[in-house]
């Protein structure tokens, strides 16, 4: 056994690809606020390969972390010198690489974050870029605006120079630059949310405004937020991954990466500082970025929000087994084919349905092993961005989403916190202490669990869909989640009674 460190990577087997470039000459060029699974499996990926081909060493990414549980993956890295593998899983077949673009990882202390803004207002580096997770742009869902009020955001307003949050850490830092003369930097957006750039320019713009009129003005002129489109089913590092990495690659890593083989990557070219060549490592560079983006965040993303709450509540562990279940692998595809296709244009390269075939087939690797509870996770800021859209959309076209109700009906049954076997559900999101209870209260008032408005808006007031919701949520109560499926499967019409409604809000 072989552990990972700068010193031992002429040890490693020939068959593991690792950096041929001299890591001790890159540069800090871009720094990473989120050093997850993603990024390392996607945007490092690009970096590290455009390294390879002897590209700028200008285009090091230091990473960067602004809460207490990034310091666990920093420990780990840093005992590696910030080394670690990917392995891409397809099937049976495994590949490994291991992974150097990476030329430091900042201190975390969420208390001051000094380390983060004084790299970020460093003049080397020329590219702030983010994972932070869909929730963590504090948008109203029921809005779309940027939560001024939201605790840390607030105190990122009443003590300007400080760094709460991400956002607030990049307006101090460009006040910084724009006070010291140092070229502004561009904020790029790798996180899976609709108008990743936009959200993000949202935020910072809305820190910004309310600290300094000038300030917001300034970034408003300088400062470019690109829109991008990122892909790669990742799934959550454990103990089988270490393990599968030591048996078959002879590596001991603290935390290896493991991925399917496809990955995409689709930006919009609006950089105001520089950029690294990422076209020459299959980076694609268009100004429709947004066709790409609905398409992905519709179908992949919401096919994952489709298939997880059924396959959760039927006991199934891992994608890969649930798309092996006739009755949700029948349910995933009549719900996008019915309820989601129709709304998502052609992008070059794919129509919506080789799309949904596409994600199909890449859901079937089980080599993944892609955990059914990570897709269910943090549903509350999932299902605002990746399926009720598509509700909205149906609704104003007077498409009555049947499938995406159900869809919505079996998240509400998860977030009850049993299975169909009586199976006690963990708590699974950030909101459950609020779910919880109203999931149960949906038992006898199904649309109070619609009358959430920060995450359904104002769904509940349309009474066709909270007739269809009613009774797929009495269909799961009544007779489970596998028969309700095949009703749905079967054109079995759901209930068009409306049902009574209580006082109260969700």
């Amino acid at each position: 056994m072989i552990k990972l460190s700068e010193a031992s990577l002429p040890r490693l087997s020939s068959e593991i690809n690792r950096p041929s470039y001299d890591r001790s000459a890159l540069r800090p060029g871009i720094l990473h606020v989120g050093v997850g699974n993603f990024h390392r499996a996607h945007q490092a990926i690009y970096l590290d390969a455009l390294h390879n081909l002897g590209s700028d060493p200008a285009w090091g990414i230091c990473g960067a972390g602004v809460r207490a549980p990034d310091a666990r993956m920093r420990e780990e890295l840093s005992e590696q010198d910030w080394l670690y593998s990917v392995v891409e899983m397809d099937g049976d077949a495994l590949s490994a690489s291991v992974v150097g673009c990476m030329t430091q990882f900042l201190p975390v202390d969420p208390a001051t974050n000094a380390a983060v803004l004084a790299q970020m207002t460093d003049p080397e580096t020329r590219i702030v870029s983010l994972t932070v997770t869909e929730g963590g742009y504090f948008v109203d869902s029921a809005t779309g605006a940027f939560d001024l009020l939201h605790p840390p955001v607030a105190a990122d307003i009443a003590t300007p120079g400080s760094a709460h949050t991400v956002f607030g850490g990049i307006v101090s830092a460009l006040s910084a630059r724009k006070s010291l003369g140092i070229a502004p930097f561009t904020v790029m957006s790798c996180d899976n949310l609709p108008g990743n750039g936009d959200a993000t320019k949202t935020a910072v713009m809305g820190i910004a405004h309310a600290i300094d009129a000038d300030l917001a003005a300034w970034i408003g002129d300088h400062v470019s937020f690109p829109n991008g489109m990122v892909d790669r089913i990742t799934p959550a590092t454990g103990e089988r991954e270490r393990a599968t990495l030591a048996e078959h690659f002879g590596i001991a890593d603290n935390f290896p990466v493991f991925c399917e083989p496809f990955r995409q990557w689709v930006l919009e070219d609006n950089f105001v500082n520089g950029r690294p060549a990422l076209e020459e490592v299959g980076v694609t560079f268009t100004d429709d970025i947004h066709d790409y983006e609905r398409m992905k965040i519709r179908i992949l993303n919401g096919g994952h929000a489709i298939l997880a709450y059924p396959a959760a509540l039927m006991g199934i562990e891992f994608v890969h087994d649930a798309i092996k279940t006739p009755v949700i692998l029948g349910f995933l595809r009549k719900v996008l084919a019915d309820d989601v296709l129709h709304l998502v244009p052609d992008v070059t390269g794919f129509t919506p349905m080789q799309y949904m075939d596409m994600i199909c087939r890449r859901f079937e690797n089980p080599g993944v092993a892609d955990q059914i509870t990570r897709l269910c996770h943090d549903g509350s800021n999932r299902q605002p961005k990746f399926t009720i859209p598509s509700v909205r959309d149906n609704v104003e076209q007077g498409h009555n989403p049947v499938g995406l109700a159900l869809a919505s009906a079996l998240w509400c049954r998860y977030c009850g916190g049993r299975t169909d076997d009586g199976a006690e559900i963990s708590a699974n999101d950030p909101n459950w202490s609020a779910l919880h209870p109203v999931a149960l209260a949906a038992q006898s008032d199904p649309t109070v669990w619609l009358r959430q408005d920060t995450i359904y808006g104002t769904l509940a007031t349309n009474d066709r869909f909270c007739v269809v919701f009613a009774s797929c949520l009495a269909s799961l109560q009544s007779v489970g989640v596998e028969a309700t499926l095949g009703r749905y499967l079967s054109g079995d019409a759901f209930s068009t009674t409306t049902p009574a409604r209580s006082g109260g809000a969700g």
